[in-house]
This record gives C-alpha cells, sequence and structure tokens, in this order.
C-alpha cells in the first residue's frame, strides 16, 4: 500500500489517499489519523504500509515508520469441528446428561 497525502484537497487538507501496489486508490486514512500520519510523512520518516483485512466496507492496513515492514497480528484458525475439517460440525462441551 502507498500513502499520498493531498494538501490540496477541497475537503480536507489533511487527506491522505491510499493506494494499491496496482495504483488502485482503495479510500482515505481516516480524519482521525490522517493529521498525525501526515506530519510524519512531512517531517521525511519512512513508511511502510500494508492491508491488513476488510470488515465490510471498512479497509484496515497496517503501517510502520522508521524503516521495515509493518507486521500483521497472527489470525486464529477457524474452529474445525470434529478436527477433520471436512465438516460443519461444531459440537458442545462436554456437559451432564440431559435425560434424553
Amino acid at each position: 500500500m502507498t500513502l499520498q497525502p493531498e494538501p490540496r484537497n477541497r475537503h480536507d487538507p489533511n487527506a491522505i489517499a491510499v493506494f494499491s501496489a496496482r495504483g488502485v486508490q482503495g479510500g482515505y486514512l481516516s480524519a482521525e489519523r490522517a493529521p498525525l500520519v501526515g506530519a510524519r510523512i512531512r517531517r521525511g520518516e519512512e513508511v511502510q504500509a500494508v492491508f491488513q483485512g476488510l470488515d465490510k466496507a471498512v479497509a484496515y492496513i497496517r503501517v510502520r515508520f522508521g524503516g521495515g515492514a509493518p507486521t500483521l497480528p497472527v489470525s486464529k484458525p477457524a474452529p474445525t469441528g470434529r478436527g477433520d475439517g471436512n465438516d460443519d460440525f461444531y459440537p458442545d462441551a462436554e456437559g451432564p446428561d440431559w435425560g434424553a
């Protein structure tokens, strides 16, 4: 991901556009984060950004200043049911007999 400040943006002079590696604009940083990130970019700090994930209409990126690539959090594996990974059966934890 590439972060590109837009100081001439008529809606927000702190706006920072977010572009994919292919040059497609994916959106903007939030108005809350843009001034902080923009100040560091203007100071000449090296910045790297990677796509983290998507939640409905909101994309999340990870940003790292000062060199090196940002790290993504370790995701937890999805439950696998009985353990074979080939079904959608998720048994409840062991419990008392229900007299059935």
